[in-house]
């Protein structure tokens, strides 16, 4: 499998699965033991990674959400718990999820050994990629079908990082980004509705599209074909498990 290849292939689904335990009922359930509702629990923990920043930084590595409603939601987030311990329950939460959806999938081993790869050679330069570099480090479950999922959580976010690379450098805000990407959860990112999508935003935005994959390229080329194919198989049998 070409390595341009693998990456059109693997990247839309790790897009849409790295996502699914934010709001899942379990993940809920931890943040409200901790005292946080979804939404604070889910800016906590993925932003919570970079430690106890200002809300600028959060909005810098997250993009695309209206500053104020980061600011808004961050500042009142950690009033309730640390921003490191709040990033390390989510990455718990992503692993717990993993174990109760993935135990019974198979391959899970080899597309870890792969997917480890791919992120240590996104960790060689990381540069313009804090949001990826800081949930990167953070530690991984040794129980393979937690890892697993870990594993996908993290490789969203080395996507998401260049992805965010990639629409400043074409030119498009991340706002327009977002109105393009997502017309219908603009209010839900703090935006109002009433501003026009065009073609020379939809233009740009599939520019940041061919560029992102440009860049992320050469992380994923580390792998062999072997490796490429136990990716591909991990990705698609994860994907059907969490379909069930």
């Amino acid at each position: 499998m070409e390595t341009r290849e693998l990456v059109q292939s693997v990247c839309p689904p790790i897009a849409a699965l790295g996502s699914r335990f934010y709001f899942d009922p379990g993940t809920l359930a931890r943040g409200k033991e901790a005292g946080l509702d979804g939404f604070r629990l889910y800016v906590l923990g993925r932003g919570g990674v970079l430690g106890d920043v200002e809300a600028t930084v959060v909005h810098s590595a997250f993009g695309y959400f209206n500053p104020a409603l980061v600011a808004k939601i961050w500042n009142s987030a950690k009033e309730i718990m640390a921003p490191r311990d709040g990033g390390r329950l989510y990455m718990e939460c992503a692993g717990a999820f993993g174990s109760s959806k993935l135990g019974g999938v198979a391959g899970l081993g080899t597309f870890n050994a792969a997917a480890d790869k791919v992120i240590d050679a996104g960790l060689v330069d990381s540069s313009a990629q804090a949001l990826f570099a800081a949930v990167a480090s953070e530690p991984r479950s040794d129980e393979t079908a937690a890892r697993a999922f870990q594993n996908v959580a993290v490789l969203r976010e080395l996507r998401g990082s260049l992805h965010l690379v990639a629409i400043v450098a074409s030119g498009l805000s991340t706002e327009m980004a977002h109105r393009v990407r997502r017309p219908d959860d603009v209010e839900m990112f703090g935006w109002t509705s009433d501003a026009q999508v065009t073609d020379e935003h939809r233009a740009k935005w599939e520019t940041a599209e061919a560029l992102t994959d440009e860049l992320i390229a050469p992380i994923y080329s580390v792998l062999d074909s072997a490796e490429a194919q136990a990716l591909a198989d991990g990705i698609a049998a994860i994907e059907a498990a969490l379909a069930e």
